[in-house]
Parts: C-alpha cells; structure tokens; sequence
C-alpha cells in the first residue's frame, strides 16, 4: 500500500483550470513511471480514491480510464485495477535488462536455446570487426519476466573474448563484467517488424504480430567491439522511452 503522504499528493488541485480527472490521471500515471506500485500491483479502486482524495467517482473512473487507454493498467473481472506487467527502457542509457526488471519488481528469466561456438556470418564479421575465419560465442535464449515471455534474444561474441558460451548464466553483462569486459558504449538501431511463423511460437504472440526490434553493438572501455545482440520485444509487455530537453 501506497504511504498515506504519497497518496494525498495525488490529490487533483479544485482551483486549477485543468479538468479534476486529467489531473488525477497525470498524477496518477507520474505515480506509476516513478514506481510507486510495482509490476502486478493492486492500484486503489475508484471507491478508494474517491475517499482519500476527495473525488467524485465520475472523476476517478475517468483517471483510471486514461490509464488504461494508455496501457498502464489492466482491469481483471472481480478482482479489481492492477498495474500493468510493462517495462519501459530508457533509450539514453545503457541498461542491463535483468537489472531493470528487478527494479520494477519482476523476476527476471531467462531459456536457452542456443549456446554454440560457431564460424562468424557476414554480419558479425562486419560488426564485430571480424576476419572471414574467426569464430563467435553465438548465443539465443527467451527472456522472461515472472515467466511471462518477452524477448528472444540473439548474441554474438567475438570468441577471443568469450571462449566458452556455457559459462554465461542469465545476465550476459554480469559475466561480462566479472571477465573483465565491461560494455561501457553501445550503438543500438531500433526497428518495428512483424512477427515470423518461427519468431511467433518462441515469444508467444501470433503471426504477422507487431514486435520491436533492437541491434545492439556494444564497446569495451578500449574501444574492442564485444557484442552484437538481436532482441525481439513484445510491443505488449515492453517499450522504449526518451526524455527530450530544449
């Protein structure tokens, strides 16, 4: 439950122009991007809110309605308003997604399907700076959050760097980082695409589906690309976020 101090400044400003349910619902939705529920939280019912913050119902069934509309919430048929399993990645830094999900309190997962040491295609030649005969520690796996999939994922390490892809465990850069190969740079390209017949039955979403897709090309501190990585995000469960500044 939401401290009692944090939930009365929730409260909509009656002597604003602004309309009392836009209000709430802005306060409400700022609420839930600074992580005030977590992921599957039970958000107050529109009952409660009309109690706490001295709303009308009118006002807090159309607060709640914008935050549906906006994919933040879900509504579950007599159980109430819960807070959306929803993960926003923030495009101006450089994230570990295990990381970010415990934050917004999933249980990060993942299931391999791939881990292989393979000659380098021509992409990864390319992008991982590669000669014609090199080999890469090629990786595939499901990402999952409270065992919801997410994400396929597919990586490529320079072998020289990564000789032994068995040894990764379910984060890649918490290996990375105690190899001593800390991405500290990367170049991502972010793209949306529609889902395979092969790409829908890993991620459970039907064919033809929207999905985003990442191309990441991470660095080390001395410059040495270290990874190329593929991921394939459900639009529903997963979105990319940036703060502009004039």
């Amino acid at each position: 439950m939401l401290p009692q101090q944090k939930l009365l400044a929730l409260r909509p400003d009656a002597d604003s122009s602004t309309p009392l349910y836009l209000q709430l619902g802005h306060k409400l939705a700022a609420a839930i991007h600074a992580g005030f529920w977590l992921a599957d939280d039970p958000l107050p019912s529109e009952r409660n809110l009309c109690e706490m913050l001295g709303v009308s119902r009118v006002t807090a069934r159309k607060a709640l309605d914008l935050l549906l509309a906006d994919g933040l919430i879900i509504r579950r048929h007599g159980a109430g308003t819960y807070i959306t399993p929803k993960l926003e990645q923030p495009l101006n830094k450089l994230t570990n997604l295990s990381e970010m999900l415990k934050q917004r309190g999933f249980t990060p997962g993942s299931r391999w399907l791939k881990r292989e040491v393979a000659l380098a295609n021509a992409e990864e030649q390319l992008k991982l700076n590669l000669a014609a005969n090199c080999k890469v520690s090629r990786l595939q796996r499901v990402r999952t959050a409270n065992d919801v999939v997410m994400a396929l994922e597919e990586t490529a390490l320079p072998f020289s760097l990564v000789p032994d892809p068995s040894l990764i465990g379910d984060s890649l850069y918490e290996y990375m980082r105690s190899a001593r190969l800390s991405v500290v740079r990367a170049i991502q390209n972010i793209a949306a695409i529609n889902a395979t017949e092969a790409l829908s039955q890993l991620v459970d979403v039907a064919p033809g589906e929207a999905m985003l897709h990442l191309t990441r090309v991470g660095y080390l501190e001395n410059g040495v690309v270290c990874e190329l990585t593929h991921s394939y995000f459900r639009n529903d469960y997963y979105d990319f976020v940036v703060e502009l500044h004039k």
